[in-house]
Parts: structure tokens; C-alpha cells; sequence
């Protein structure tokens, strides 16, 4: 899996740079909108919310848009309404992809999944059709400069985390999904200063694509630029030297 994870490392150094360019504005601005809409304003009582603001922060959104976001949600605002929903597929050697949407028009946004996929040599699939192979995870990550190893695993094992890597100039802390906000919150009481946090989906098996691992990069870096979609997932494993190598492209 390290080439898996090491995948986890590079996909947070390419939002940091899109983040500096303001490519990430509209997808968080869609997450605190819905989150909003769904849970209600407030964070304190909204972990989904919470989590859209941090990222929101992370990238420096300015206040006032924040501010915008959520009067959407909750209906203060007119505005449009965007629905969360998935799609399933394969991309080449059967590397399974699984997406995650914000799409105000799934019309629209279905046939661009499938013309990505399809240019890479992939495929639309039924949906469960490639889910049943990731399951859900909170996802912590933490610079290596600041904190001893040794000392962060056992604080983040008792925080209640499941397993702690490290990757790079990271570590990173996986949780249950149910337990990550509060994981999240007991290390922040620590005053252990969280670079990135977020859900995400682990595959519970993996294709190792070293043959054709440019292609598979290029494929879920297309499909990330397509607005309406959050997140994308794939099930594929690539040595590390190899990943290192391509993962500008």
C-alpha cells in the first residue's frame, strides 16, 4: 500500500498549489453549502460544516464568502441547489474508480465522467460495482518537522486513532469515520497542529499499476478538475520511485 498512501501525500501537495491559485474555492464553496443546507449553520452542531470550514481556512477563503456559502445553504440566499451522489467505474488494467459529486445537473455531469474514463481506456460500471472495495476513513495528516514519531503515535492511539503512518515529509493518522471528528478535536486539545483533515476512502484491495501508472495519474487528475466532482477514488498501487517520478503529469 505505500504507494497508495505516498499517492495521499502528493494529491495534498497539488490542493495546497491549486489552493493558491483559487481552484479550490468553488468545490469547498458547493461541501459548506450543502453541508449547511443539511445539517444547519451552525458547526458547533454540524461536524460535515466543521470540516467544510476547516478546509475553507486551509485555503485562505475569504469570510465573506464563507458567509455567502452558508446563507445559501440554510436559505437565506438564493442560490443553486447542488445534490451529493456517486458513480462508479474503471479506468485502464481495471483499476476500480469511485466518485464522489456536488453537481447542480447530473446530465451534465455523468456523460463528462464518461468521456474522461473512456479517454483512458476506462469505463462507466453499475453502482456497488466497485464500492464494496473501499471503505470510509478520517484521514489526519501532520508535519514530520514538528513533532517526535514515537510521542505523536501514542498520543494519536490515544486519542483513539486506528493506524499511524508516515510518508514523507507527513504523518498520517486514520480513524474511524465515526471517530474522527472527535479524534480530530482531542489531538487539537494537545495543541498538535493538523495540516490537512478530512474523510476519505481506503481500497480494501489494490492493482498494481507500474505498466501504466502515467495513464491512471493522468485520468483521476482529469476527472479533478471537473468541478462538479469532490473527491475520486482508485484502487490502484504504484512503487513509490515510479509515483515520484510521474505525479506532475
Amino acid at each position: 500500500m505505500s504507494g497508495h498512501n505516498k499517492w495521499s501525500s502528493i494529491k495534498h501537495k497539488k490542493a495546497k498549489e491549486d489552493a493558491k491559485k483559487g481552484k479550490a474555492f468553488t468545490k469547498i464553496i458547493r461541501m459548506i453549502t450543502v453541508a449547511a443546507r443539511d445539517g444547519g449553520g451552525d458547526p458547533e452542531n454540524n461536524a460535515d460544516l466543521r470540516t467544510a470550514l476547516d478546509k475553507a481556512n486551509a485555503v485562505n477563503m475569504p469570510k465573506e464568502n464563507i458567509e455567502r456559502a452558508i446563507k445559501r445553504g440554510i436559505g437565506e440566499l438564493e442560490g443553486v441547489r447542488y445534490e451529493a451522489s456517486t458513480l462508479e467505474g474503471y479506468g485502464p488494467n481495471g483499476v476500480a474508480i469511485f466518485v464522489e459529486l456536488l453537481t447542480d445537473n447530473r446530465n451534465r455531469t455523468i456523460p463528462a465522467v464518461r468521456h474522461t474514463l473512456n479517454k483512458f481506456g476506462g469505463t462507466l460500471a453499475e453502482k456497488g460495482s466497485v464500492a464494496w472495495n473501499f471503505e470510509s476513513k478520517g484521514m489526519i495528516m501532520i508535519l514530520r518537522n514538528k513533532y517526535d514519531e514515537d510521542e505523536l503515535m501514542m498520543t494519536a492511539l490515544e486519542c483513539g486513532a486506528e493506524d499511524f503512518i508516515t510518508q514523507d515529509e507527513y504523518y498520517i493518522i486514520y480513524t474511524d469515520p465515526k471517530e474522527f471528528h472527535k479524534v480530530k478535536q482531542k489531538l487539537e486539545q494537545q495543541d498538535i497542529e493538523i495540516e490537512s483533515a478530512e474523510l476519505t476512502m481506503i481500497p480494501k484491495n489494490t492493482v498494481n499499476m507500474n505498466d501504466n501508472a502515467q495513464t491512471v495519474i493522468k485520468l483521476i487528475n482529469e476527472l479533478e478538475d471537473n468541478d462538479d466532482i469532490q473527491h475520486v477514488y482508485a484502487n490502484f498501487e504504484i512503487d513509490d520511485e515510479i509515483l515520484e517520478r510521474i505525479s506532475d503529469v
